[in-house]
């Protein structure tokens, strides 16, 4: 089964908009209905998505995909929040002797230290260690606070895909947060696209794999994350009020370049491609930041 794929874009004359993928083409959803709907946060707000995807499906695309850049499929969310330590392989690689804990680790990103798909992330010059964590993500369509886990995957809008990028010198300049090598400018990517959700099925066990220039580097299953999408927000929204267009970034297998002896760093001309069963695969260059 082919979902239906929103992106948000922008042209090769700047202006942003989004679209519904048609074929190798988009249908740009936004020069139709952009003074009811400005972008794909508010189509999501409306619990839209698949009305559209209906009523546009057979729509002729307006231009290839190839002419838009890509850029985060949710513009501007009020929060992205980021699951840490998800899956079993990833806890045993602390080498600490703990079981996995009882509640998920998080942190937060700025939604600037994200790039869309097909762009590059940016080496800064303050640090070499630019690592990958491909990752599954959910975007949040019905808001809620103290949200009961039997309830919480009602909550869905749609799903996506994370390359969070990470700088591991700069997650250990302080003794107890990570947010300095979490959010450096379009160090991570999300996208391509959105996939509407539908049903539990399509979380159930979903194969996530993180290529480096056709290497496997990391590959596991849904169905073995720690905290299981219920559980993530069911106690994210114990502390803060979900809203619709919130990005919450699920965890990432083992096998990123840190853990490797020695450490395999990612240097400008690599190619990332992160994966997943019913997604699709988000790819991303490495440049080094320009000055």
């Amino acid at each position: 089964m082919t979902h239906p794929r929103f992106l948000s874009f922008s042209t090769s004359a700047g202006r942003p908009g989004y679209g519904l993928v048609s074929g190798d083409g988009v249908v740009d959803l936004s020069a139709r209905l952009g003074d009811r709907y400005p972008s794909l946060r508010e189509v999501i707000e409306d619990g839209a998505l698949l009305r559209l995807a209906d009523e546009f499906g057979d729509v002729a695309a307006d231009f290839p995909v190839d002419e838009v850049t890509f850029g985060i499929p949710v513009p501007a969310p009020e929060k992205i929040i980021c699951v840490g330590v998800n899956f079993p392989d990833r806890n045993e690689e602390y080498k600490d002797g703990q079981a996995a804990p009882s509640n998920p680790s998080l942190f937060i990103r700025f939604p600037r230290s994200f790039t869309g798909h097909d762009r590059p992330l940016i080496r800064p010059p303050e640090s070499h260690q630019l690592d990958y964590e491909g990752e599954i993500t959910i975007v949040i369509g019905k808001g809620g606070r103290r949200i009961p886990e039997a309830e919480a995957l009602s909550h869905i809008a749609a799903l996506t895909l994370c390359n969070e990028g990470t700088l591991r010198d700069w997650v250990r300049h302080a003794k107890f947060n990570v947010t300095q090598g979490k959010n450096f400018d379009a160090s991570g990517s999300i996208g391509p696209w959105l996939v509407p959700y539908t049903d539990e099925s399509q979380l159930a066990d979903i194969k996530l794999e993180t290529r480096v220039n056709g290497e496997v580097r990391q590959s596991d299953r849904t169905s073995r994350m720690i905290f299981s999408f219920r559980k993530i927000i069911n106690y994210v929204s114990t502390f803060t009020t979900l809203v619709p267009g919130d990005v919450i970034v699920c965890g990432t297998p083992t096998g990123a370049g840190a853990r490797f002896d020695p450490p395999i760093w990612l240097k400008p001309g690599d190619v990332v491609e992160v994966e997943a069963e019913g997604i699709g695969l988000l790819r991303n260059t490495i440049a080094d930041e320009v000055l």
